[in-house]
């Protein structure tokens, strides 16, 4: 069985961690989501409800074939912990592969675990960050998160 296992801390999960984990589904056969628990960091939201309401968005999408788990520790650890054979990582422009390029040689030397990047694709200018900014200023969210997580990112 190929797993792969796409890390984040989905704070909050956005259309572009959606399409991400669409594509994955169709081409392993499990995919375990890590929501990254990061104690140096500050969360905007819950967790344990992020986790939930992934779970129902992926459910409502007909996506059977995942795992959602919080997690502490190195992604590479905890990868191969859950039999992962390769990490994913989503890419919405050049500046995020440079990045992801750097993460994913360390990754593989420590763990031995390739990196898939899957492209964004039209959901490239999306990030957590951005929906966080629009959202503490009042604008609507609503095409840039699923309804499952507005439901919980509210302010």
């Amino acid at each position: 069985m190929k797993a792969g296992f796409y890390a984040g801390s989905f704070d909050p999960f956005t259309y572009g961690h959606l399409h991400i984990v669409k594509v994955a589904s169709k081409i392993f056969d499990k995919i375990i989501i890590g929501i990254g628990v990061n104690l140096n960091k500050t969360k905007r939201f819950d967790e344990t409800k992020m986790k939930n309401a992934i779970e129902k968005l992926l459910k409502s999408e007909n996506i059977k074939n995942f795992e959602v788990i919080l997690y502490k520790g190195l992604t590479a650890d905890v990868a191969k912990k859950y039999n992962a054979n390769f990490l994913i990582r989503g890419i919405r422009n050049g500046i995020d592969y440079d990045y992801e390029e750097n993460l994913a040689l360390i990754n593989e030397e420590i763990s031995g675990l390739d990196t898939i990047y899957i492209r964004a694709g039209k959901y490239g200018a999306i990030s957590s960050s951005m929906v966080f900014e629009l959202l503490k200023n009042n604008r609507d969210i609503s095409k840039y998160i699923p309804s499952y997580v507005i439901d919980i990112v509210k302010l």
